[in-house]
């Protein structure tokens, strides 16, 4: 298992573009592995387009990597969203780490657009499916509920001879559709404790298709304030989470000194989980710098520890198993 810490972004927390490039200048220079961008298209409060900030980091950035969390397939046209993954992956020479889901029935897009998130499961899959295959093979044809296609073809396709397609989302359907065509899974909310059940269930699902998923690719994201809860940015977005989400932001976030979100991390670690998207809360430009400097300085070393750590376990468990034998 390999951990790694990426940095997420929800809503746009800069006053402009300059301090959002000056953000991911450090985080290129400061070893993180990885930014991700939430996935709203419809809010009052500002936030960016997520496939329009993958192609912009395709060609400011030559080191990280950086996917978005997640890309709602039951709002998107799978045809142009495999065809924008691909083309993201060629020129950032196969830097793309995509993650698709259904979206969240609360989100604004339906009510806004006319449509039922009812259903949007099922279309999601199909689509889920046609985004796979476009991926991999010469010619789709493709005959569904909700999509249809006739020799459809995109090239140039991804650098990654498998370009990961992380699935998130905790439904037994989501679950299902992560063990037959997913490469990994992004956990929505689910707290540590939870999160060793739906791992089973994932491999469960995998097993009946003839497939394994590796044990390095389950990830979950953790909002974030080096700081307290009292503080209006903590309790703003508490309020906007769990309206949300519908779960306590008590048990979602990471609120106090670096410990605390060192000990949420291991928490994660210990329940199987190694790819990490961290979601400072910031005030302002410099603040929101401020947290993920403070980040990079005294959270990712830990983050190494833990990879040392689990590297440590895991030859020691080979050597012990080679011995017995």
């Amino acid at each position: 298992m390999a951990i790694s810490a990426g940095m997420g972004l929800s809503e746009f927390p800069f006053s402009g573009g300059k301090a959002f490039w000056q953000w991911v200048e450090m985080c290129e220079t400061g070893k993180v592995d990885s930014i991700w961008q939430s996935d709203r298209v419809v809010s009052k409060e500002p936030h960016l387009e997520c496939m329009s900030v993958m192609a912009a980091l395709a060609g400011a950035t030559q080191r990280l990597k950086f996917g978005m969390n997640v890309a709602s397939v039951g709002l998107r046209d799978p045809l142009l969203l495999a065809k924008q993954c691909a083309t993201i992956d060629v020129l950032s020479n196969g830097r793309l780490l995509p993650a698709f889901g259904v979206g969240s029935p609360r989100a604004a897009e339906w009510k806004v657009t006319g449509r039922e998130s009812k259903g949007a499961g099922a279309m999601a899959e199909e689509g889920m499916e046609i985004i796979w295959r476009l991926w991999r093979e010469e010619s789709v044809t493709f005959r569904g509920k909700h999509f249809q296609l006739e020799g459809a073809t995109i090239s140039p396709r991804p650098v990654q001879p498998e370009l990961p397609l992380w699935i998130g989302g905790s439904s037994d359907a989501a679950l299902r559709r992560t063990g037959r065509i997913g490469t990994g899974w992004q956990a929505a909310g689910e707290t540590p404790d939870e999160i060793p059940p739906v791992l089973a269930k994932i491999r469960g699902f995998a097993a009946e298709y003839g497939r394994k998923i590796d044990f390095d690719h389950f990830g979950a994201g953790v909002a974030f304030r080096l700081g307290e809860w009292d503080e209006p940015i903590v309790a703003r977005q508490a309020e906007a989470y769990q309206k949300r989400t519908g779960r306590d932001p008590k048990l979602g976030f990471a609120v106090g000194d670096t410990r605390v979100l060192v000990e949420r991390i291991q928490a994660y670690v210990d329940a199987g989980i190694s790819k990490f998207i961290l979601r400072p809360m910031g005030r302002d430009d410099a603040d929101f710098i401020d947290q993920t400097r403070r980040v990079i300085d005294e959270v990712l070393p830990e983050v190494a520890r833990m990879n040392a750590a689990q590297k440590e376990q895991i030859r020691a468990q080979a050597v012990a198993g080679a011995t017995l034998r």
